[in-house]
């Protein structure tokens, strides 16, 4: 699996490895066989056993939100069901934070739910006789935690969803989408390591269902909390996931980074699963920024920086400190009239309201400030140093590549299959 270096960096906190789910009866025959390489139909026909989750491995680090995607059918939400063993796995590891669940006797899974990982289902599963506070308060109950300390977390955890003012409502008063965080805060008043999604936002109005996904990123900001979502919208997928896992059939066929899924995509069937994905969601500034064509630093004097402008051709520059920390962007026009009135500081010929961005900006989000600006936009890095630029001209070509890249790799695969045709005609003769 793909990983970035601030990713690997840290501890991986689920690791599931050779994992299978198989119901029926005939279970051990398909894993002691020749079957276990058998297709699921195959499977089904000969033994009446269905293959749910197939061999699957992965891992996910702590902070992530990894999302497991695929249609209905694909084994997304056995296979979220079994890592907390509400689905006991029939052949596999799953280790959490270097522990085996699989191994976990009845006490010691008891313990594991209530305090390591808590799961949102799509359904909200509240209690209708219970008000907000005391469905959110319910787990710390459970967990034996003192009625003021309880409400306590709870009320924090309220305030974190949005639903402050809410507390004494009861769920058949609330709307889908505030029934849902009264679901995501009584997990969140846990504090568990680890949180469980399926499919939590499809039973939402498109509408809702986007606020949610932006009220989930902001919370993702704030509490990094490791998280495992399961979905079968790419939209979503691609709006949330740090990395991605696409199911088919019980097996995970591709994973990676965003970017990576929609433009590298492992074989026809990803290809034909985000087809319809847009490059501007998923490619980041980071992958096509350029070098600045000239830097100017802020010792040096209006009249130097003016000289280095006109050897460069530009008429433009972006104005630095020593550490390259980014200070602005100044202009010849601002330069000249500051020389004019003989100004000494180089910081009165910067340029009002350029907007900077980072190297994980969405290219989406770069239109609007390309738009509002005829200099490149500057791309600084968490420490505000400038680490590159992208002009227009860039950015369109990035949607033009990406464009000519996919009806390549179209042309080749359609070549590719027409040969395969040619050869077994050849050969039938």
């Amino acid at each position: 699996m793909a990983n970035n270096a601030s990713s690997q960096d840290k501890k991986v906190c689920i690791d599931v490895s050779g994992l299978w789910k198989i119901f029926g009866s005939n279970a051990e025959q398909v894993l002691n066989s020749e079957l276990h390489t058998a297709t699921r139909d195959e499977i089904l026909e000969q033994t009446g056993c269905v293959v749910a989750v197939r061999d699957v491995s992965f891992n996910v680090r702590q902070g992530e939100l990894f999302v497991i995607m695929g249609l209905s059918g694909s084994g997304k939400s056995t296979l979220i069901r079994c890592i907390l063993r509400l689905i006991e796995p029939t052949a596999g590891k799953i280790d959490i934070n270097g522990k085996d669940v699989c191994g976990f006797d009845e006490k010691q899974l008891m313990v594991f739910r209530r305090n390591t990982v808590s799961m949102i289902f799509q359904h909200f599963g509240l209690f209708p006789h219970r008000s907000v506070i005391d469905n959110v308060a319910y787990g710390l109950k459970v967990k034996g935690i003192g009625k003021q300390e309880r409400y306590t977390k709870a009320q924090e955890a309220i305030e974190k969803v949005g639903l402050k003012g809410w507390e004494e409502y009861y769920p058949d008063a609330l709307s889908g989408g505030m029934q849902q965080r009264v679901g995501i805060a009584r997990a969140l008043a846990n504090d568990p390591e680890i949180l469980l999604m399926d499919e939590p936002f499809s039973g939402l109005d498109p509408l809702i269902r986007r606020q949610m996904q932006d009220e989930l990123i902001d919370l993702q900001a704030e509490l990094q909390k490791t998280i495992l979502f399961v979905t079968h919208d790419l939209d979503e997928a691609l709006k949330l996931g740090s990395y991605i896992a696409i199911m088919k059939d019980g097996e995970i066929i591709q994973t990676g980074v965003p970017e990576e899924v929609v433009t590298s995509p492992d074989g026809d069937y990803v290809r034909e699963f985000v087809q319809d994905a847009s490059p501007a969601k998923v490619i980041t500034a980071g992958s096509i920024m350029t070098e600045p064509d000239v830097i100017i630093y802020d010792w040096q004097g209006p009249k130097a920086a003016h000289h280095l402008l006109k050897t460069s051709k530009s008429n433009h520059a972006f104005l630095l400190t020593k550490g390259r920390k980014y200070l602005g962007l100044i202009t010849e026009k601002r330069l000249m009239e500051l020389i004019k009135k003989k100004g000494q500081s180089i910081k009165e010929a910067l340029e009002p309201d350029i907007a900077t961005c980072t190297d994980g900006t969405l290219v989406e989000d770069l239109f609007c400030m390309a738009v509002a600006t005829e200099y490149p936009i500057p791309v600084i890095d968490e420490n505000e140093k400038l680490v590159g630029e992208i002009d227009n001209e860039t950015l369109l070509g990035s949607m033009v590549q990406y464009k000519e890249t996919e009806i390549a790799v179209i042309k080749e695969s359609n070549s590719s299959k027409e040969n395969e045709v040619t050869e077994e005609k050849q050969s039938d003769a």
